[in-house]
């Protein structure tokens, strides 16, 4: 029987060779093919050529169905969903669903055979503004009072920086979950931690959640480090009829290579040098960008 799914892949060290390039774009579909050509810079189509593989891996694996006929669509907000009927078996997989995102250097996936599960990954950086205050001041909107008060509870400008990931990267996590995109006002949903670090290698799962102020216990929210400066959380919700003392066992993201990407990889298209040359003109980032923390 599937169990969790934790899959991580760090395409900012990734320089794809023309032979890799070539390979990943004819085992994607032609429009998720089209839509990564399009991306300026080298690491928004990594991050999320990725995405694509990734998917298709966890489905083609998974469910042990052919590569070559998963049909992939998005809903109207961007969540990823199976067009194909019929393909999982709903004795053991009686909600299969699965969650991908990438931010900084990283690209992950999440997938669950039963509970509603999203995924978000956040780097730690502040974008664009000289100084982390003047950072916070910016995204001031984004959390609750209360995330604020845990925040500036931190004894370093550092330490308030990472718990201001740690709280966006729990509420991107809900909001991938139910595929409502950008339409959430983020006042409304609230975490209360109670372990104060969040450790590379451990889950910590004792975070609570209030939803228009009150607590929800149907979630849970696993959350960990990939390295040093990267967040990751899964929300899981609990199916209807599941006791409320019944949770997923915490899984920690096993990192893949470019070759785990596609081991089970069938080539949908010919080869097409155009769309590697192409890549290979584009710089990796905008120029001036950082490419670390402050």
């Amino acid at each position: 029987m599937m169990g969790s799914v934790r899959w991580a892949f760090r395409f900012g060290s990734w320089k794809p060779t023309q032979a890799e390039w070539t390979l990943a774009s004819r085992c994607i579909q032609q429009e998720e093919k089209d839509k990564i050509g399009k991306f300026v810079f080298k690491k928004d189509g990594k991050a999320s050529m990725v995405g694509r593989l990734l998917i298709r891996k966890v489905v083609a694996e998974t469910l042990t169905f052919p590569w070559k006929e998963i049909s992939l669509a998005r809903t109207e907000k961007g969540k990823p969903y199976l067009t194909n009927e019929n393909i999982a078996d709903p004795d053991f997989f009686p909600n299969f669903n699965f969650n991908a995102s990438h931010a900084g250097d990283y690209t992950v996936l999440a997938a669950e055979p039963e509970w509603l599960c999203g995924v978000d990954v956040m780097k730690v950086e502040a974008r664009g503004t000289p100084t982390i205050p003047e950072f916070f001041r910016l995204m001031k909107r984004q959390l609750t009072y209360h995330e604020w008060e845990v925040i500036q509870a931190e004894d370093t400008e550092w330490k308030q920086l990472e718990m201001f990931y740690r709280f966006w990267c729990l509420k991107e996590s809900y909001i991938k979950a139910i595929g409502i995109g950008l339409g959430l006002d983020l006042q409304t949903i609230e975490f209360h931690p109670k372990t104060r670090a969040v450790q590379q290698g451990m889950v910590t799962t004792d975070t609570k959640f209030y939803l228009n102020g009150t607590l929800d216990t149907t979630w849970d929210f696993h959350e960990s480090k990939l390295d040093d400066l990267h967040f990751v959380c899964v929300a899981l919700k609990r199916p209807n009829g599941v006791l409320a003392d019944v949770h997923v066992p915490t899984s920690i993201f096993k990192e893949h290579t470019f070759v785990d990407l596609v081991s089970s990889a069938q080539p949908l298209f010919p080869e097409d040098v155009l769309y590697w040359e192409e890549f290979a003109k584009k710089e990796e980032r905008p120029r001036g960008q950082r490419t670390d923390a402050l």
